[in-house]
């Protein structure tokens, strides 16, 4: 049987969009990404959601269905506002943060979420979190290890240094003595040394000792302009800026 155009053109639409209203209400038509985290495959937590793959796009309402952590308490962790928090991008923590001297991020989030549920994380890696965020985790059953990494890895809230006015004060003998920097500014400033962050660019880490050969051994192409920024590139070729930092720091570390 030959089938003129237009009974043609009918049956494909039928089936098409047909297709698509059965799917629909079979729930297996999905327009956008579920945010489903991935799970351990194996050991003490196999099946268990993975804090590790916790990206950026998430908000916290996802961070809540894979880890049952309320976004009040997310909210509160990272200095959010609670109204609205569910709809709030992980992301987003890194533009909030850009004044700290620390990094606050997607990596501190899947810190956070980890502690909180008592759940394994590579402590080998420096992420941090704000002081709001390490208050609520020392009330949690944390190991020791875990204690002495979060108490050296919290930094202050952003707002701190903001609430009050800063006043030069008038120079005194005793003053003269307290300038020189104690042993915590010291080991502060020394942790933000060669330090990669979000706004970091590729020329920094070149200027800081690690050749174009071995970076583009990390990003697994060709290096781009150097004043590109990392996070920037990642961001344009779909690579999760989080695990090619810690590469890369690796590789920074090493020239020290």
């Amino acid at each position: 049987m030959n089938l003129t155009s237009k009974p043609l053109a009918a049956i494909i639409f039928i089936v098409f969009f047909g297709g698509i209203a059965i799917s629909t209400v079979m729930g297996s038509w999905q327009t956008e990404s579920s945010k489903e985290a991935a799970t351990y495959t194996e050991g003490e937590f196999a099946g268990q959601s993975n804090p590790a793959d916790i990206r950026g796009s998430y908000t916290f309402g996802d961070v809540e269905k894979n880890f049952d952590i309320p976004s009040s308490v997310l909210a509160q962790a990272f200095g959010i506002e609670s109204d609205g928090a569910a709809t709030f991008a992980v992301k987003g923590l890194e533009e909030m943060y850009a004044a700290s001297e620390f990094e606050i991020g997607t990596g501190s989030v899947r810190l956070f979420v980890a502690l909180y549920k008592g759940l394994p994380f590579d402590l080998s890696v420096d992420t941090y979190l704000p002081e709001d965020a390490a208050a609520l985790l020392k009330d949690r059953n944390l190991t020791p290890e875990q204690s002495v990494y979060l108490e050296a890895h919290t930094v202050p809230n952003p707002a701190a240094a903001t609430d009050s006015p800063v006043v030069d004060p008038v120079p005194t003998a005793e003053s003269a003595s307290e300038a020189v920097p104690t042993q915590s500014a010291a080991t502060s400033e020394a942790l933000t040394e060669n330090l990669i962050k979000g706004k970091t660019t590729f020329q920094e880490i070149l200027d800081w000792g690690v050749s174009q050969e071995i970076i583009e051994q990390v990003m697994g192409a060709p290096m781009p302009n150097p004043l590109t920024k990392v996070k920037d590139y990642c961001t344009e070729k779909g690579l999760d800026f989080e695990t090619i930092k810690v590469a890369l720091q690796v590789e920074v570390d090493k020239m020290k």
